[in-house]
């Protein structure tokens, strides 16, 4: 490449000084270069005399590739250390929807405001797929519920939060702070479809006190799931940062807290254990605490 250089610098300044003077070279050790280039191609670029330098023809079509080929090198230079350099370029991050809705304002001002350089693309997907898409390489990072369950993978916990009961407006347990687990088992209990996690997690308080979950009534999603609960159909669980974006006023809900230690969940990011960007996403999950403090989250780390 080292000739490449020599010999472009020669065709564009017809004069082996100056041409020796752009590579920060000797003008012998230039000459040497163009010449090893000649004979590399075998053909004559350059016609030398004693007053000026020309091109040959060969020389002339070999100077036009050799400009394409060292910009497209300089381009490749450049893209390289703009990907050494952290919170640049592409981010494919995978969030699972029980956490996005409540989560992503805190972290999409993060980013905007903090790496701007930094293009950052959503996915909205269950578990098991995110944690697919991480393996093959078509997500970079994940945020979800811990732990993810599976190998080959680091976790970084960002937070916990307590699970709190969702009821129709006016029943008896509506604006209680004290509600033992044990009443689940006299209450029906909605639940989202299978493949979320939020339901494995709800499932799993549920066994612990031997509550049931209330016959083949499911939702696919938490706004479906508190319009059921609205409609009387039961009551449910909702992690407490959902609380203020699925219970607004006039939603015909009302929530209840458990008694100390209420049932909760652990979210954080998930990489490949294999990734070459472990510091800048453990810098971005440090960010990120200090962001979702403002949250009713206890930051975890």
């Amino acid at each position: 490449m080292a000739q490449l250089r020599a010999f472009a610098a020669v065709a564009d300044t017809l004069h082996f000084r100056d041409a020796a003077v752009v590579v920060g070279t000797s003008q012998p050790a230039l000459s040497s270069a163009v010449a090893a280039l000649e004979e590399t191609l075998g053909a004559q670029l350059v016609e030398r005399t004693t007053r000026r330098v020309l091109l040959t023809s060969a020389g002339e079509r070999v100077a036009r590739h050799a400009r394409r080929v060292l910009d497209a090198l300089d381009d490749l230079v450049d893209e390289a250390e703009s990907a050494r350099r952290p919170f640049t370029g592409p981010l494919h991050l995978g969030v699972i929807p029980t956490v996005a809705p409540y989560t992503l304002p805190t972290l999409l001002r993060l980013v905007r405001d903090d790496y701007p350089e930094l293009d950052l693309y959503v996915h909205e997907e269950q578990t098991h797929s995110l944690l697919d898409g991480l393996a093959s390489g078509r997500l970079d990072l994940l945020l979800l519920a811990l732990p993810a369950g599976a190998s080959g993978v680091d976790e970084i916990p960002l937070y916990d939060e307590d699970f709190t009961l969702v009821v129709p407006e006016g029943n008896a347990l509506a604006g209680r702070s004290d509600v033992p687990r044990s009443a689940l088992r006299d209450l029906d209990m909605l639940l989202l479809d299978e493949g979320h996690c939020l339901r494995d997690q709800a499932l799993d308080v549920c066994r612990e006190v031997g509550a049931a979950e209330a016959g083949a009534t499911r939702a696919t999603s938490l706004p479906t799931l508190v319009q059921l609960v609205a409609g009387g159909l039961g009551v449910t669980l909702l992690p407490e940062t959902a609380i203020t974006v699925e219970t607004r006023p006039g939603s015909q809900l009302a929530v209840a807290h458990f008694a100390a230690p209420a049932p909760s969940r652990r979210v954080g990011l998930v990489m490949r254990a294999s990734t070459g960007r472990a510091a800048e996403f453990g810098q971005l999950a440090e960010s990120l605490r200090g962001a979702l403090a403002r949250l009713p989250v206890r930051i975890v780390g």
